[in-house]
């Protein structure tokens, strides 16, 4: 599976990075009665083809729409749950039964979702929207991708570097689905989940730019989160609580000119590719045979 997709393998970033990431987003004509044909108005603003170039915070990352307008992930949550507490026993309980799953298509997948690079990660909706996401089919939307995917992880931070929570592979001193990333993901907090935050916002957004598509969208949302849990990154918590970031950040992007002018190009990309039979570049039934594949007790 992971194989078929598209992918520009590179480290996950550590939490030293985001917050890096962080502090540069600071510095950061009249009506006749019989109409004729007129020329276009060469004066008139014209529709952009390509995107405003945006900023790099780093290489490969693009400026979010924020900046520091962010939703505060340590007001918006509740602490997570205390060990030895039935929340957290649940979040146990939930961990081991998901590592019952290493060595079938579901496992796959999560190691395809842990790969957050560009353009690799573009790819994870293609199947549920029918259409290619790409930089060169898709522009607006590629990059309306890019910058969520800022705006979504940097709003869990508030919350992770309070907590500082321990992820599973740790307590259980086992490994996860990349080891590449596992000395970041150390020092990284794992409450609230980054990568649930980043797919669920991009759920939300997506079933706004294809709401036919809504329920095979928010479903890959869920499950892009929940391939956390399968990497044994997180705890099932930390899923749940990632999903409640998203919505924090994507209300806060509603608010947003740049994004909602993005949004409306976006929304013109997708009919323009389902019009001209454009068809997803990654293996969609291969796809479809991992997410069949239940995690036991998940909520």
């Amino acid at each position: 599976m992971h194989a078929s997709r598209r992918s520009n393998v590179h480290s996950q970033p550590s939490a030293k990075w985001w917050r890096w990431v962080a502090l540069a987003l600071v510095l950061s004509g009249c009506a006749t009665s019989t109409p004729t044909a007129r020329a276009p108005d060469a004066d008139a603003p014209q529709a952009p083809t390509v995107p405003a170039t945006v900023p790099e915070i780093r290489p490969g990352l693009l400026a979010g729409y924020l900046g520091r307008d962010l939703p505060d992930s340590l007001k918006l949550l509740p602490a997570p749950p205390a060990t030895g507490t039935p929340a957290f026993r649940n979040d146990q309980a939930v961990s081991r039964a998901s590592q019952k799953l290493r060595g079938t298509p579901r496992y796959e997948l999560a190691k395809a979702d842990a790969d957050l690079a560009f353009p690799h990660t573009a790819s994870v909706f293609e199947c549920t929207l029918g259409v290619p996401v790409t930089q060169q089919q898709s522009p607006f939307l590629y990059q309306l991708l890019r910058r969520t995917m800022t705006d979504a992880a940097l709003a869990t931070y508030g919350a992770k570097d309070h907590y500082k929570r321990i992820r599973p592979f740790v307590h259980y001193k086992e490994g996860t689905c990349r080891p590449e990333d596992e000395a970041s993901l150390r020092k990284d907090g794992s409450y609230p989940s980054g990568h649930t935050s980043i797919g669920w916002t991009w759920a939300l957004i997506l079933t706004e730019l294809a709401p036919d598509r809504a329920d095979a969208v928010l479903a890959r949302g869920r499950a892009f989160g929940e391939s956390r849990l399968v990497c044994n990154a997180h705890w099932q918590s930390d899923i749940l609580e990632g999903r409640a970031t998203a919505a924090g950040a994507v209300a806060k992007l509603h608010a947003n000119a740049d994004f909602r002018a993005d949004m409306a190009m976006a929304v013109k990309e997708i009919a323009t590719l389902r019009a001209n039979g454009a068809t997803p570049g990654v293996d969609c039934a291969a796809e479809a045979t991992a997410l069949a594949v239940p995690i036991p007790g998940v909520l």
